[in-house]
This record gives structure tokens, sequence and C-alpha cells, in this order.
């Protein structure tokens, strides 16, 4: 079965639904069940962690159960579980797969949330963290203690975009009997295939481009058949369960996310072309431009890139930058991505990180190139940086 044939199939039963096209919202918390033999049957199939089976609105319904169905299916793994956003998705699996008196190693490029969970949360109970270089490949090695049980991956980093050897990491952290778990969401189960590349855990924020239209908090965890009985576990004893009416909009985004994500990366690398031409602009870091440090590794993993990248400007006074980002009127200044919108960011990891200073002094903005005409995107680029350029003379003039 080709991938757009499996986005457009997974998960869906219309036999079980009357015919219904899409799986119904299910809202209930109660499960009746019709006599005592089917009361102990469900229990049976439950402990026995049966797909489906459910006794209780937290353990699921057929609404959840059709999402994490088509998501292991698409990410080629064994099970998935869904989790009310991508940080509880992160804090349930890390808390499933690590103890106390463990050893975990996390990528410099990391999402600071799950940064701060692990250092500020999990470092309470024990677990020890250390930040390594994302460009570390099989030199991870180094780092490895005999209590190291987890390394986590996030390629490219949702911030500065290093592009990281996953194969490499994953054949040491295994000679080592330690797990990978990677942040998906930026390749999303359509442009990186964790599973092939040595992934034990992958996460995704559903909130992205799964759901795809900006509506919905989700995360979604999927385990290869080793490590699914601790991710289950994790969700279970953390009482983590996601609204069916979240999940079914992801379900609807699911099936159009391979045409949205075509164009989101046609259009991101237009505008990335673009900028990196510009006169005002420092750097692109985009893994598909072939002026990326990962391109080759991007070009040898991933099947393809999203509408997320990065840009820094060549210094400028603050006012100015401020001008550049004011002066836009189709990128909104908000965070997450994945949504129809293009959205704009400042950002500066100069401050957080531990392994390597970030070597750019301007400013960094984090773009999402949304499904707008990129003509349109362009032009209103074109109108902060003319912005910036008179505040920066203005101020120029003034001293």
């Amino acid at each position: 079965m080709k991938e757009n044939t499996q986005l457009v199939t997974a998960g869906r039963h219309p036999e079980r639904f009357g015919g219904v096209v899409n799986t119904p919202v299910v809202r209930g918390s109660t499960v009746l069940h019709g006599s005592m033999a089917e009361w102990e049957d469900k229990k049976r199939r439950r402990a026995a962690d049966e797909a489906g089976a459910s006794t209780y609105g937290r353990f699921g319904n057929a609404t959840h159960h059709a999402l994490e169905e088509a998501v292991a299916e698409l990410e080629g793994g064994y099970r998935s579980q869904v989790f009310p956003s991508g940080l509880a998705a992160c804090a349930a699996a890390l808390t499933g797969l690590l103890s106390a008196g463990d050893h975990v190693l996390l990528t410099d490029s990391a999402y600071s949330p799950t940064r701060g969970f692990l250092t500020r949360v999990m470092g309470r109970f024990g677990v020890e963290t250390t930040i390594y270089d994302p460009l570390a490949g099989e030199g991870i090695e180094a780092f490895i203690r005999p209590n190291t049980k987890v390394i986590y991956v996030e390629s490219p980093g949702s911030e500065t975009f290093e592009i990281q050897d996953i194969p490499a990491i994953a054949t040491v952290a295994h000679r080592h009997g330690a797990r990978v778990v990677m942040d998906n969401t930026w390749g999303t189960p359509l442009f990186f295939k964790p599973f092939e590349h040595g992934v034990d855990v992958s996460i995704q924020a559903a909130t992205k481009y799964i759901v795809g239209h900006s509506d919905a908090m989700l995360g979604i965890v999927t385990c290869n058949q080793e490590a699914w009985p601790l991710i289950r576990q994790a969700a279970q004893d953390l009482g983590q369960t996601a609204g069916p009416d979240d999940i079914y909009l992801a379900l609807r985004g699911l099936r159009t996310m391979s045409v949205r994500l075509r164009q989101h990366e046609k259009a991101a690398i237009e505008v990335a072309t673009w900028l990196e031409a510009h006169a005002d602009v420092e750097r692109v870091l985009h893994p598909a431009l072939p002026s990326h440090p990962g391109h080759e590794l991007w070009k040898r993993d991933f099947l393809g890139s999203c509408g997320l990248f990065a840009v820094v400007l060549k210094p400028q006074p603050k006012a100015a930058v401020t001008a550049f980002i004011d002066a836009l009127q189709y990128f909104g200044l908000g965070v997450s991505w994945g949504g129809f919108e293009s959205l704009i960011i400042p950002f500066d990891p100069s401050g957080d990180r531990v392994t390597a200073r970030w070597p750019f002094d301007g400013q960094a903005l984090r773009l999402h190139i949304g499904l707008e005409d990129t003509c349109d995107l362009i032009a209103d680029l074109s109108r902060g940086f003319a912005a910036m350029r008179q505040v920066a003379e203005s101020q120029a003039l003034a001293a």
C-alpha cells in the first residue's frame, strides 16, 4: 500500500459504524457490559493488552484507538498511545523508561520543555541528565555510562536545526543496552521513518502537522514491541488520556497531511532560498538547502522537509528587529507551528547551549511557512526588511 493510501485508510473501520466514513467522536467515561461473562472477557482482553479493549474511558475508546492504530502504521511501530499534548507525551515516555539511579543523554538541540522536565522533575527523583552535542554521531559512546538507559534525540532541533546521525547513535545505544527516544515532530510520520533508523520510541507533537489546523493539542508516542508495555503502563499510572473531540480533529487532519505537507515543503524552500540571498540575512538554517551543514545526512535519512526553519539576521539594533516583526501582516507572532498559517518568533539559544557556543551574533528568527501564496509571504518579508532598514538608518543618523 502506498503512503497516500495509508493516510486515507489507516485506522478507519466504516463497517463498525454503519458505514460512516469517519470514525465517530465517542464521548464517555463509563463502559457498560451486558453480562458477567462479557465483563470478565473484556477484563481478560484488556489485561492481555489487546488493542481496542477498554473497560473505562481512561483506557480509550474507538476514537482513540483509530488514531493510535493509524499513527503506528504510518510510523512503522508496534503500538501508539495518545496524550493530551506533545509535552505530556514526552513526559510519559521518559517516566515509563527511566527509574531512580538511571542516566539519560539529552541532545543540546532538544525542545526546551523536555529539557526542563528531565532536569527539574526527573532530576528530583534521582535521574541524572547529561547534555551532549547533537552532532556527536557515533562519538556518543564517550558519554555512555553503565546506567545510561535512554539517549534522547531530536532531529532536526526545532530551533537550531542540527541533523543528527540517528542510525549511528542507535547502533551505539543498542550495543550498550540503552533505548533511543526521538522527537519526530519535524519529520512527521511521512518524512522520517524512525523505526527503520533504529529508534525505539518515537514522539509526535500531533498538535503540529497531524492536527494541522491550529485547533487542538495532542501528543502521540509510538513504540517498538519491547518498549510498548512500559509506555502503556506509564500512561495508565499517570492517568493520561486525551479528549475524543481533539482526537477526531487529528484524524481529520491526518487524512490530508500529505497534501498539506508537500505544499508546506515547497513553499518553505522557496521562501528560505529567497531569504538566503537577502543582504540583511546572515544564515538560513533549513536542512533541505545545500548550504545546511547537515544537508547530506538529511538527504540520506529523510524523505522530505516541512515548513519550519530558522533565519539569522545580520546584527541590527533591537528596535530595528522589532520594526521588522511588527511590520509583518501575514506572519503571526506566536509559538507552535504546523498549522495552515505562517508564524514567526524571535529566539536566542545562546543562554541554553551547553556543548557549543551559538555561533551567531544577529537576531535568530524561527519561521513556519503556512499555506499562503509565497509571493505574498515574500512581499510581507520585504516589507519587514524595509521597516528594519528605516529604523536602523534613523538610529545611525541620530548617533
